[in-house]
């Protein structure tokens, strides 16, 4: 039987670098309450005009050609995003549009926040292990700087989340020694308000007013406590049953890339782990929180780096809103 594997990767942020002390400008704060609440050190902004079309479509041709694939090789497209550039069509076939990816090529566009890069690995996964497709692009891309409350009213989330997008080229193979070993998603509606956009909503009519603009319900919020609480549980959970699925433990493992949501749920998750340094990768300090397009981002910098090897066994994992989370265990 096929399964898929990653050929190769892409990453595009915007120009606009934004750091800690920029917002002080902005909003009751300071580097250190910042670096002590996330770890972040700074994040991308995108200028005005620019959104997830441009920075998916960039990555995505970086991918294409690291992988020496054409926009005509895609068999299919998957997007991940909680900020689609418009209310309607997804974002998927924009970027197929500026791909020029061949048109009849299914577009793909997933909900699932933090979690999106996993939940769309699981498609992409089983769709090429039925053999329906045979080389699927994956993108992973934010625009949250646009949707921020960038005051001190709305510091406690506008200061952790950045712009950004991460690509991987995911094509069949036969190798039983290499690709994606499972992938493992789950969800929880009970916490669904815990990290949440109320607004504009199809719920309400009409779905958008100047008293939920007043209100701020248009706005991330988030109940940062509970977050926490439930990410250090989920995410290590969800590697170890990545790898009792496959017969494997967590001593097998050369590189875990958590979704770089906070530092501190990093550092947890390491330790819930019980793994050292150099075998979980971090980068949020440079680009914060940018949601489905974290773990691609942070994927292709520690190819980069050289922290992935040939056969190294690599887990993925996430949490996010939803709640959502999962893991992947690829052999590299």
């Amino acid at each position: 039987m096929p399964r898929a594997r990653i050929a190769a990767t892409g990453f595009c942020v915007p120009e606009r670098v934004v750091t800690n002390e920029e917002l002080t400008d902005l909003m009751d704060t300071s580097d250190e309450w910042i670096r002590q609440r996330s770890g972040i050190e700074e994040r991308h902004w995108v200028e005005n005009g620019q959104g997830g079309t441009e920075l998916g479509t960039a990555a995505a041709r970086q991918a294409l050609e690291r992988a020496g694939l054409t926009p005509d090789d895609v068999d299919c497209l998957i997007v991940a995003t909680l900020s689609p550039d418009h209310f309607f069509p997804g974002t998927g076939v924009f970027i197929q549009r500026a791909l020029d990816i061949p048109a009849g090529v299914p577009c793909l566009d997933v909900r699932n926040q933090c979690s999106g890069f996993i939940y769309g690995l699981s498609v992409a996964d089983a769709w090429i292990r039925s053999g329906q497709y045979e080389c699927i692009l994956l993108i992973g891309v934010e625009v949250h700087s646009t949707g921020l409350e960038k005051t001190t009213a709305g510091r406690d989330t506008a200061v952790l989340f950045g712009d950004g997008a991460g690509a991987a080229v995911l094509v069949s193979t036969e190798d039983p020694d290499r690709g994606l070993l499972s992938v493992h998603i789950h969800a929880d509606g009970r916490y669904a308000e815990k990290l949440w956009v109320e607004a504009p909503a199809c719920r309400y009519d009409p779905i958008i007013s100047d008293a939920y603009i007043e209100e701020g319900m248009m706005r991330p919020k988030m109940e940062g406590r509970e977050v926490f609480k439930n990410a250090v549980i989920r995410m290590p959970e969800s590697v170890h049953e990545a790898l009792e699925a496959n017969g494997l433990t967590v001593d097998d493992l050369a590189m875990v890339i958590p979704h770089q949501a906070n530092l501190r749920i990093s550092q947890a998750v390491q330790k819930a782990l019980g793994l050292p340094d150099h075998k979980v990768f971090n980068n949020i300090q440079r680009y914060g929180n940018t949601t489905a397009a974290t773990i691609p981002i942070a994927l292709h910098e520690c190819l980069e780096a050289g922290g992935i090897q040939d056969g190294d066994l690599v887990c993925l994992t996430a949490f996010g809103s939803g709640f959502t989370w999962g893991s992947a265990l690829i052999r590299w």
